[in-house]
This record gives C-alpha cells, structure tokens and sequence, in this order.
C-alpha cells in the first residue's frame, strides 16, 4: 500500500514539472509572451506576389513563440494557386522563416488551367505570360497521356521546319497536333501514331518544296497516306474592287 502511494506521490510530482513545460512548448500557456513579429522569406518570385504572403501571413504572427501554429502557416502559404511547397521555421526569439519553392509551368491545360513541372495541374487566374507554352488538351483523366503524348512529338519533330505547340485528345480518342503556324495534324489512334508520323515527315520536304506558305491541315488518318490542305489565295484586287473568277 505505501509503495503504491509513493508511486501515484511521483507521478503527481513529475506531472507537476512537466506540464508547465510541455504547455509552453504547446502554446497552451504563456501564448502571448515573445510574441512573433518578424518575418523573413527565402524564395525567387515570378508570380507570388508580397501582397498575398501578406495576407496570409501576417493574421497568424503577434502570438507567442511557443503558441504560433507552423502546420497552419504553411497549409494557409501552400494553398496559394502559385506556391509549390513551402517550409516553416521559427527562429528565437521573434522571427517566423519561410522557404518557399515556386510552381514552374510546364504546359496549358483545356485553356483554364496550367500544368506544373511536376506533372500537377493547378489554376493561375489573371496570368497573362503564359500564352507561349504548349497547350494540351484532354479528358482531366487522361493528363498524363496527353504530357506523354506531347513529349513524343515533340521529339518526333525535332529538326524539322515544324514547331510543335498543342496537343489534342478527343473524347473519341483521336489525337491531333498544332505547328507555331497554327496548322492542325490529326493523327488518330495513338497505336497508329509513330508510323503515320514518320511517313509524313519522310516526305514533308518534298512536299512543302514549291510552296511559299506553310500547309494549314493535314490528315493522316489514311491506310496509304495523308491528305493536305494548303491556304486558299487571296483574292486579287484593284481599284475597281475585287475582281470576280
């Protein structure tokens, strides 16, 4: 009996001492003393503006060292349409430190949405620098087929007169490219795709050899080959007026 008092008088006393201690480092006492207000951030911005990091930020500091909520402050700095990822740290005895890595746009997506490096898509209203990336569309579960797609082409195409800037996927699952002159290439099945691909491009320099004007669309959906469209001329005019053919 005694040695169970002895055991419940210890625990009571080591509860005494700790729970002072752990309610400091948890903010549950002392929340407003050493107040946070200093706020230093490493990053390279192009498109996370102070403005927003102020907004975010700034409504978290002022409370205790102890009582500031890192997991909070990143969760409110992440969910940022631009911000990647971000790490928090506190420094004593006032300072809040934020490393912030921006998204690097790889690509458009359905014209309303950017595609990350990393393969994520995210919304960017307002952003007007990004009409010369590639634009990519698709079924939203078929993202990464349409990235995978673009990358072949992309590399079919190299060192050709031909710069690939979109990519296609219909719900029907025919693929199509666009060139930087805005001409359309429809491919169809993907299974089909290397082989119709090469057998344009073996006679593309031939083909485009006695005209002055890039082709505006081409089909290769054929079993022995493709069919092209040229721009149509443009009407001769005088001072009359245009002249009627």
């Amino acid at each position: 009996m005694r040695g169970t008092v002895r055991l419940i008088a210890w625990c009571l006393a080591i509860a005494l001492v700790a729970l002072p201690i752990v309610g400091v480092l948890r903010g549950w006492f002392a929340a407003n003393r050493w107040p946070v207000t200093q706020l230093t951030v490493q990053a390279e911005f192009k498109h996370v503006t102070a403005d927003q990091l102020r907004a975010v930020v700034l409504p978290r500091l002022g409370k205790g060292f102890f009582a500031l909520d890192l997991d909070a402050v990143q969760k409110a700095v992440a969910a940022l349409p631009w911000v990647e990822s971000v790490e928090a740290r506190k420094r004593w005895p006032d300072t809040l430190l934020l490393r912030i890595y921006e998204r690097q746009p790889f690509a458009r997506w359905n014209d309303k949405q950017l595609i990350s490096r990393q393969g994520l898509v995210f919304d960017a209203p307002g952003t007007d620098d990004t009409s010369a990336l590639p634009n990519l569309h698709g079924p939203d579960d078929r993202l990464a087929e349409v990235v995978s797609f673009y990358a072949e082409t992309h590399k079919a195409f190299a060192g050709t007169h031909l710069e690939i800037t979109g990519v296609a996927l219909t719900e029907r699952g025919s693929w199509s490219v666009t060139t930087a002159s805005g001409a359309q290439i429809v491919i169809g099945d993907r299974d089909q795709a290397g082989r119709r691909l090469r057998r344009f491009l073996d006679v593309y320099p031939q083909m485009t050899a006695g005209h002055a004007d890039a082709f505006a669309y081409a089909d290769l959906r054929y079993t022995n080959g493709f069919a092209v469209r040229w721009p149509q001329p443009p009407i001769a005019t005088h001072a009359g007026g245009p002249t009627r053919i």
